[in-house]
C-alpha cells in the first residue's frame, strides 16, 4: 500500500492561495500514504486528511457559488435601476446616462477611472467667455495626460441665458475651440432636474451654501476616479483655480 500517487511527480507552482492550500493538503496525503501502512493509525490518518481536503473543497465551492450570486444580484439590481426614480439609490455618476448635444444617449460609465469636472454651461452670461476658455485650457494641459474629462450641461434655468438649440449651441462653442463633450440642455433645479443633478447635490460635498439648489450659471462638481462627488466650486469660481485640487486627484488611484 506504499506509494500512492495523488499528483504528478512534478508539481506545480501554484498561481493563486486557495491552489496553494489544495496542493499542501494533497502533498500530506501523499506523505502520509508512502509511509508503512502497518502503522496501527495508518487508516485513521488518512480518513482524517481525506476528510480535511473534502471540506476544505467544498468550502471553497460554496464561497465561489456566493461571489457568483453576489455579482448576479449586482447585475440585476443595474439593469433594474430607473435614473427617473431611482436616482438617489446611485452609487456614482456611472449609474446615469444622459443625451449629448448630438441627441445619443450616453451612458456616464464610459468616464470611469477618469477625473471629470461636471458643470452647467450658458451662452449669453458674464462668466461665459471665461470659464469656456479656462475649461478648454485646462482639458487641452490634462485630457491627454491626465485623462481629464469635462462634462458641460446647457440650461436655460437662470435668466434665460441659455435659450438657443443644441445646434445653435455647438455652434456657439465652436469661437472656443471646444473639443470637451457637450451635452443636450437639462434643468439642474426643480422636479423636472435632470437625475444626475439631483444625484449631485444630494451627496455630501456635493451639498451647496444655506440651500443645495444651483445658485447659477458655471457651478462646478469634481468626480474622483470613483465617480464620487470630491467638491464643489460657486460660479465665481474660475476654472484655473481648481488646478491644485485636480492634480490632488490625479494622483490618487482608482
Amino acid at each position: 500500500m506504499k506509494f500512492h500517487k495523488f499528483l504528478s511527480d512534478k508539481e506545480k507552482a501554484p498561481q493563486y492561495p486557495y491552489q496553494k492550500t489544495i496542493r499542501d493538503k494533497n502533498l500530506r496525503t501523499k506523505r502520509v500514504m508512502n509511509t508503512d501502512s502497518g502503522d496501527e493509525n495508518y487508516q485513521d490518518r488518512i480518513r482524517t486528511l481525506k476528510s480535511e481536503r473534502m471540506q476544505f473543497k467544498i468550502t471553497l465551492g460554496f464561497t465561489a457559488i456566493v461571489g457568483f450570486l453576489c455579482v448576479a444580484v449586482a447585475f440585476a439590481d443595474q439593469a433594474n435601476f430607473n435614473q427617473e426614480t431611482d436616482w438617489k439609490k446611485a452609487t456614482s455618476i456611472y449609474d446615469f446616462h444622459a443625451r449629448d448635444i448630438d441627441g445619443n444617449d450616453v451612458s456616464l460609465d464610459k468616464y470611469k477611472g477618469h477625473v471629470a469636472i461636471i458643470i452647467n454651461v450658458a451662452s449669453q452670461c458674464g462668466l461665459t467667455e471665461t470659464n469656456y476658455k479656462q475649461l478648454q485650457g485646462l482639458y487641452n494641459k490634462y485630457g491627454e495626460s491626465k485623462g481629464l474629462r469635462i462634462l458641460a450641461f446647457p440650461c436655460n434655468q437662470f435668466n434665460h441665458q441659455e435659450p438657443g438649440t443644441p445646434a445653435e449651441i455647438k455652434e456657439f462653442v465652436k469661437k472656443y475651440d471646444v473639443t470637451f463633450d457637450m451635452f443636450d440642455k437639462i434643468d439642474v433645479n426643480g422636479d423636472n432636474a435632470h437625475p444626475l443633478y439631483k444625484w449631485l447635490k444630494d451627496q455630501k460635498e456635493g451639498s451647496g451654501f444655506i440651500t443645495d439648489g444651483i445658485k447659477w450659471n458655471f457651478t462646478k462638481f469634481l468626480i474622483n476616479k470613483k465617480g464620487q462627488v470630491v467638491d464643489r466650486f460657486a460660479p465665481s469660481t474660475e476654472p484655473n483655480s481648481m488646478e491644485k485640487a485636480l492634480n490632488k486627484e490625479f494622483e490618487k488611484s482608482e
